[in-house]
């Protein structure tokens, strides 16, 4: 793909964005383009260098703040004609209830998501504060004379303390997975206020 073709497909997969937005856009990637094709790049490799017209648009739709996104698809939405104006009246009732529905299960599934990860520290969290329990116990236990608890509480210990430090890895891969979901969840619903005519 050389730069033409990659500027007109990025333009027509950004439809929907601010104009201004769009062109700043452009602009960044045919300078980067040009930069590699001075350092001896042929355009298609240059283009390639870049990533996909794919992978651009989500870079750039994880920049732009999904307040910007609204206040243009409003903007280009208020020429309305007066049948679409009434019909939107009358249906009201209809599709108010349905869009706030709409938002709050959004909004269930992402503090769900964050819930259990919370939970999953919180868990970890009281492995470990057990295993400090555990050795305090185990000290204590050697102390007074009690071999038999003493044993017990240093196996426990080993057990709690090896769940914990489990657990923590486990916690810190599914923290990266929540912010890669909530991700792309964002990436989604900001999707659905630019166009579809280049997809």
């Amino acid at each position: 793909m050389n730069k033409k073709e990659f500027t007109e497909q990025l333009r027509n997969r950004l439809n929907g964005l601010p104009a201004q937005e769009i062109e700043d856009r452009l602009a960044f990637y045919t300078e980067m383009i040009d930069d590699r094709t001075e350092d001896g790049m042929t355009e298609e490799e240059a283009v390639s260098s870049i990533g996909t017209v794919d992978s651009v648009v989500e870079h750039i739709m994880r920049e732009i703040p999904l307040n910007t996104l609204v206040k243009n698809k409003v903007k280009r939405d208020k020429k309305m004609p007066v049948w679409a104006i009434v019909l939107l009246v009358i249906g009201f009732p209809v599709w108010f209830p349905i869009c706030i529905s709409l938002l709050i299960t959004v909004l269930s599934i992402y503090l769900t998501i964050w819930i259990i990860l919370a939970s999953l520290f919180i868990v970890d969290l009281s492995f470990g504060i057990s295993a400090l329990a555990g050795i305090v116990a185990m000290v204590t236990a050697f102390i007074q004379g009690n071999i038999a608890y003493g044993i017990f509480s240093f196996g426990a210990v080993l057990i709690l303390g090896a769940l914990a430090v489990l657990l923590f890895f486990g916690c810190i891969y599914a923290a990266k997975g929540c912010v890669w979901l909530t991700g792309k969840m964002l990436f989604g619903i900001k999707s659905l206020f630019i166009g579809k005519e280049g997809a």
